[in-house]
Parts: C-alpha cells; structure tokens; sequence
C-alpha cells in the first residue's frame, strides 16, 4: 500500500509541476506530461519502475475519453459524419499501411510487413484530441476531418486484432491467445465469434437505450452523488470488461456507449462526473508514455531508431498531404491535417506486444518500432507549435484567403461589423425599424449561411482600411461593433477615431474589463454582450418565484440603472489598487441590495424616483 501510495505521490506531484510550467512556456499540457515522464522515468531520475503495468492502468483514461467523445455525438450527427469518416479514415489507413508496408517489405518479411504497415498506420487518439482541444480546432473543419480519421482508426483496431494471428511467421502457442479473465473467445469457431461480437454490440445498445435511464432516474432521485458517480464509473467498466472478453477494444464499446447516451437527459451529469477521472488517467498515462522511453536502447540504436522515426513521420505526413487533395480539403487545412496524424498511437503498444506473443515480429524488433513510436508521439506536440510558428503566418502571407466582397450599396448612415449572434438580432431590429445597415463580418461560413436567409452581408475584414472606406465610413453616422475577438474590436476602434473622428462608435464588450479598455479609448456607448440577457433571465426568475411582473421589471431596471452609475467610479480605480477596486465594488453591491430592500418597503411613487425619463432603459 505505502508503495502504491508513493508511486501516485510522485505521479501527481510530476503532473503538478510540469504541466503548469509547460503551458507557461506555451508548450500544451500533452508535452509537459511526457517531458515529466522522462524525468522521473527510469532513464531520468528513477523515482519510478514497471511502467508497463502503470500504462496498462492508465489506458482505461483513453476509454473514458471515448466514452466522452461519444456523449458529444449524437447518432443523428454521427450518421451525417458517415462519409468524412469511413471515406477519409478508409483512405487514410489503407494509403498509409500499403506506403508503410511496402517500404518495410524491402528489409522484411512480407508477413512481418504488413503486420508493422497496419499498427503504424494508426495515430494517437488521445494526443491529438487533447491537443485540438486546448487550441480551440476541434469543431473546425480540418478538426473534424482529423477527428473522424481518429474515429475510423480506433475501429480499424478490430480487424488489425483478427489480422494479426494470421501472419505468424512460427506455431502459435496454445497458451498464447489474447484471453480475457472471463472465457477465451479465440476458442470458438469463426461464426460463434462474430455472434458473440455482435451480441454484446448490441447489448450495449439495449443497456444504453433502454436499461440505463430508468437506472440513472432512481440514482438521480436518492440526491447522492457519489452514487451517481459510482455508476457512471461501473458502466464504463463493466462495458470495457466486456469488450475485452469477446476480444473488441475497451474504447470502441465506451464510444458505443457514449453515442447511445448522447441524447439522455443525464449526458451532462455524466460528463461532468466522469471528466475529472478522464483527466487524471490521461495525464497519467501520458506521463508513463515519457517513462517508458528505452534510453539504452535509443542510445544503441540511436541513428537506426532516428531514421526510423523521420521516415514514419515523412511517410505519413505524405500520405496524409494527399488524401487532403483527394478529398478537396482547403488548402489551409491540408498541412495541419497531416501534421496532426502524422506520429503513432498508443495502440501500438498493445498492437505490437499482441504481434509479439504471437510470433508476428521478433521481440528485438517490437522493442525497436516501441521506441520509435513512443518518440514519435513525444513529438507531435512538437510539430503543431512548429505548424503554429512556421506554416501557419505562411499560409496566411500567401493570401489563400477568400478575398473581400466589393461593397455594392455603401454610404448608408450604419455599418454594422460583426454578425454572429449578437449582429444579427442587433441588425434584425435595425432592419425591422428602416435602416438597413451595411454589415460586414469576417467568417467566411457565416456569411454564406446568412446570405441563403436573405440578409445582405459581405465578407471582409472590417480592420482594413480599404475595406471601412468602400463600406462608406466617411460618409456614415454610426458604427456599432459586434466582433467577437476583443483584440480586433479595440483594432477598429482606433482605426475608426484615426480616420473617421465624425463617426459615433457603440460597441459590445465580452465582460467589465473589456468595457474598461474600450473606456480608455474614450468609448461612451459600451454594452456588455450577456449582460442584458442576464437581467432578463433575473426578471423572468422573480417572476417565477411569485414576485409581481411590473415588480420585478421594476428591480430589473432599477439593478441596470445602478450598474450603469457605478461603471465611472469603478473605472477610475480599476488599475491603481486590486484591494481598493474589490472593496469598492464590494460596497455597491452591498449599497444595490440595501436600496432593493428598501425600495420594496416604500410605496411606488417613491420607487418610481429612482427612475426619471431623461434616463430610459439602457
């Protein structure tokens, strides 16, 4: 137990210190983890041993993770990504494999080819997730694109599985079959194996459409959590236990799961629940992927094993290159798809020790390509900070964006910049009162969509001041800014009082902080874009717990009118002192909640005081 104790101790202590220094130094948590793997691995500073068993716990971080993915895609969706998946992930493993296998067959025999062209053609699922989704790609198309290639890879692990016996170069030991705890399939015959398969498929179904919810429904009426948890946590398990019993993947049965359950009404209790374990184990397993490096070995091999690892990387990122041109991914898209998958995958360690036991590939070579994979995926978060700093600022200077629209109907008396969701219904009730606006946004997509709805929106970006000229600035009375990006906000804000000083300037701020930079500018007609929501959301809350509706519209307003005042006082100190700043805003809360309490004590002539014409509702 102490040594137990001791080895999560230094596991948690490695992750506590280097992920945070790593995404300091703007390096993503992914490569912090396996940097402190390397640390405290047997080849740094030894702290830990029998990685292969650690790994082999932490892997079931990888099934929670496709249990979570499988939480986010409903079926509908996942039938509309039917094509991306079986037609790009198709391509991709079938292209890389033959490019992979051919080259191997030059050195090896054609079995043991084959064999090492299907396990390398796969990449790491949880690496490359993780990665897109600290930087923001996974609902972009080339994410999507890397995602359902991901997707078909961890399916594709299925036939690998079956594949792989049949290649051995020597007898297979009877005592050397993948069996499970429970029974060994691999003893029935071919047809009783595709019925166990597809019998346990679908017991997952019924379980995750019709056993789960009446289940979670009684969890969920006890009120106790840990409870909750526990069966959240005894569904994947039991799941996983089962997959492995018939021979699947643990993480194809929790994705099968995860997507069933996609439209239970428990799918967010469930993710919030499960996401801590997910995390834990990811990063775990991550850091025992760093430890698990062979220094000795990469020592004596070292120029074979680099050879090895370029040419994996090369070869992959080729074939990847042109199943993008194949299928018309942009040309922007095409060098992060292949940048994304081009290392192995975790399921590579298991692939080739399933290759190694049955006397697929020799166990100098398995510990060699081990190597070479590990390596390979130590530096995939190494190659998208090189795309970040290399390739991307390329692709933008060589203008393979979509040019700007030519402005047909400029010099009206507004242009509107930005229409996402705030633009549209701001410009919405502009058009429903006469003034049609001259809109302008920068999301190519959007604009397209927007245009089938009949608005008229031209594509641009509205920090050009080309762009701003043929919209008719010089000519317009108002500008109201609707862009998403602060940045690029207080960018026009500036460029506008350069240029275009008659123009008046509304603008729409992201939270209080960056209302008070837009204050710096001399902005005076500033909304914070969620804040009007929220008040009447509050208003319809008051409502519901029995308040009077002119009541509640009445501290609605009164709480808006307050703010509005407080903004000026709050402003000034904003930057000079925290500790001042937070009592300050302290005490107007407390003033606010002190007023409300009176105002509902006095009669309503007294509270409509508190309102005067010269100031309607803002």
């Amino acid at each position: 137990m102490e040594q137990f104790l001791l080895k999560l101790l230094i596991f948690l202590a490695a992750a506590v210190i280097a992920v945070p220094l790593a995404r300091k130094c703007k390096l993503g948590s992914v490569l912090g983890y396996l940097i402190a793997g390397i640390i405290i691995g047997p080849f740094g500073l030894a702290l830990i041993d029998d990685i292969e068993a650690v790994m082999h716990f932490t892997e079931f971080g990888v099934v929670m993770m496709l249990f979570l993915v499988g939480l986010e895609l409903k079926p509908s969706l996942l039938w509309q990504m039917r094509t991306p998946i079986l037609g790009v992930g198709g391509t991709q493993v079938m292209l890389t494999f033959a490019a992979i296998g051919l080259a191997c067959a030059v050195f090896l025999p054609w079995q043991q080819a084959v064999a090492i062209g299907l396990i390398l053609a796969l990449s790491s699922t949880a690496i490359v997730l993780q990665t897109l989704r600290e930087k923001g790609l996974m609902n972009t198309s080339p994410g999507k694109s890397v995602f359902s290639v991901l997707l078909f890879q961890d399916l594709a692990v299925i036939p690998i599985l079956a594949i792989l016996p049949l290649l051995a170069t020597a007898a297979v030991h009877v005592d050397a079959h993948h069996s499970s705890g429970l029974f060994d399939v691999t003893t029935l015959p071919g047809y009783l194996r595709l019925i166990v398969v597809l019998l346990a498929i679908g017991l997952i179904y019924v379980v995750g459409k019709y056993g789960s919810r009446p289940l979670f429904r009684a969890i969920a009426a006890s009120r106790v959590r840990e409870v909750f948890v526990a069966a959240a946590l005894t569904l994947i398990i039991g799941i996983s236990l089962l997959m492995t019993a018939v021979g699947l993947s643990p993480a194809l049965g929790t994705f099968i799961a995860g997507v069933v359950l996609a439209d239970s009404e428990y799918r967010h209790e469930l993710e919030s629940d499960i996401e801590p374990f997910k995390g834990l184990l990811l990063g775990i397993f991550f850091i025992s992927i760093g430890a698990s490096l062979n220094f000795t070995l990469i020592h004596e091999q070292l120029w074979q094993i680099v050879g090895l690892v370029a040419a994996l990387i090369i070869i992959k990122a080729i074939a990847l290159f042109a199943i993008a041109r194949i299928f018309k991914m942009p040309g922007t898209e095409r060098l992060l798809f292949a940048v994304a998958l081009a290392q192995g995958g975790e399921f590579a360690f298991v692939l080739f020790q399933f290759a190694k036991v049955n006397e697929v590939l020799p166990q100098s070579l398995t510990e060699t390509l081990v190597s070479v994979v590990a390596i390979s995926m130590f530096l995939a978060p190494l190659l998208f900070l090189l795309y970040d700093w290399l390739i991307a600022p390329h692709l933008q200077e060589a203008g393979t964006e979509r040019q700007a629209d030519d402005i047909e109907n400029g010099g009206r008396s507004v242009i509107l910049a930005g229409f996402g969701r705030l633009g549209t219904d701001i410009g919405r009730l502009l058009i429903s009162a006469g003034i049609k606006p001259v809109i302008l946004d920068h999301n190519e997509a959007n604009v397209d969509i927007l245009r089938r709805f009949g608005f008229e929106v031209y594509y641009g970006d509205v920090t050009r001041l080309d762009l701003l000229e043929s919209a008719g600035a010089a000519e317009a009375e108002l500008i109201i800014i609707t862009l998403g990006d602060h940045e690029k906000s207080v960018e026009l804000v500036k460029l506008v009082q350069k240029h275009y000083p008659q123009l008046k300037i509304a603008v729409n701020a992201v939270d209080r902080r960056a209302a008070f930079e837009l204050m710096d500018l001399g902005v005076t007609t500033i909304r914070r874009e969620t804040f009007g929501t929220a008040l009447t959301l509050g208003q319809d809350a008051l409502q519901l717990l029995g308040f009077d509706p002119y009541e509640a519209y009445k501290i609605r307003r009164l709480f808006r009118k307050k703010d509005k005042d407080s903004m000026p006082d709050l402003y000034r100190i904003h930057r000079q002192d925290e500790d001042k700043y937070i009592s300050l805003y302290q005490q107007h809360n407390a003033n606010l909640a002190e007023l409300m309490t009176k105002d509902r004590e006095i009669d309503m002539v007294e509270l409509d005081k508190a309102w005067t014409a010269a100031n309607p509702e803002t």
